[in-house]
């Protein structure tokens, strides 16, 4: 797997959440800070306003996505001027029983404009939140163009398709559909980075082509006898060039990242299977299951056994 599909598949756990929601102005609704979450919006039909409490209010229109990586609060309102009294929508809002939902809010309205809004969240596991999430900003915003992403245009009708009118298989449509969704704003944003300037950090590693081939190398065969040497013979570059360029942009050495991935992964091994302890340790590179169980619990705080049994 890339660098990117095994973040998606690893941070995620339990069912993500979406709704198909429909506004008649006026009209306003908080979205509470919710730690170990991400969310998105995306505007279906209208305009509206987002609003946070460290920035200046953003218009949003028909076609464009806000995504917040790390659940931060947030409100949708017509207008900057609109007093929002309605519940902050959080976790144990009543109305997300339903994963999936299509509800019209106000129906009835005093005639105002109308807003359509597809909304979602994706719980996060905070203790395998990779570091190439951690690097995004608390809100990517990325605005509607007709000659662009339309890859991610096709997703949301999709999404909003089976969100309007759910059919046979959308248990299993929606959710895919939220991660395809969710990796497609990352490609974007990643892809967007480099006119940017930046010169370190993750945005930089996944458009540095020797970096992201020595992640590649990792992800795709973690258990690999992996040595500075040979992930540098991937990137394509000498020893030393390639481990200063690699902790540079990434902010560890190579080898203390293929650590740390190793580890995570065997933590998704444990929780996702009943594998016994020395298959497991194979599949990430220890040939000694006493050394396996050394690593993860200096990476954890837990022998590999306790974490499973908690899990």
């Amino acid at each position: 797997m890339d660098v990117l599909s095994d973040v998606i598949a690893v941070m995620r756990t339990g069912r993500p959440r979406s709704a198909h929601v429909r506004w008649h102005a006026p009209w306003g609704q908080e979205f509470a800070s919710v730690p170990g979450s991400a969310g998105f919006q995306v505007i279906l039909q209208g305009s509206c306003w987002l609003l946070t409490p460290d920035a200046e209010p953003v218009p949003l229109g028909v076609g464009d996505v806000v995504f917040l990586p790390h659940g931060s609060g947030h409100t949708l309102a017509d207008s900057p001027k609109t007093l929002v009294t309605a519940p902050a929508c959080g976790p144990d809002d009543p109305r997300l029983s339903e994963p999936y939902a299509s509800d019209s809010v106000d129906r009835t309205g005093d005639g105002g404009p109308v807003t359509v809004v597809l909304c979602g969240t994706y719980q996060l596991d905070p203790s395998r939140t990779h570091p190439l999430l951690r690097d995004l900003p608390d809100r990517i915003h990325l605005p509607a163009h007709p000659d662009r992403h339309p890859e991610l245009r096709s997703a949301v009708e999709l999404l909003a398709a089976e969100l309007e009118h759910p059919g046979l298989g959308t248990d299993a449509a929606v959710p895919a559909l939220l991660d395809t969704l969710l990796l497609y704003i990352l490609r974007i944003w990643f892809n967007e980075q480099p006119a940017r300037g930046n010169t370190t950090g993750w945005a930089a590693a996944l458009n540095d082509p020797p970096v992201t081939a020595a992640l590649h190398a990792i992800h795709r065969a973690p258990a690999a006898p992996w040595t500075v040497a040979k992930l540098a013979a991937e990137a394509g570059l000498s020893r030393a060039p390639f481990a200063r360029r690699f902790a540079t942009l990434i902010g560890q050495p190579p080898l203390s990242y293929l650590t740390w991935w190793r580890m995570t992964t065997a933590a998704r091994l444990l929780r996702a299977s009943d594998a016994p302890l020395k298959s497991v340790a194979t599949q990430v590179g220890y040939a000694s299951e006493f050394a396996f169980a050394n690593a993860f619990k200096r990476t954890h705080g837990t022998a590999p056994g306790t974490f499973r049994r908690r899990s």
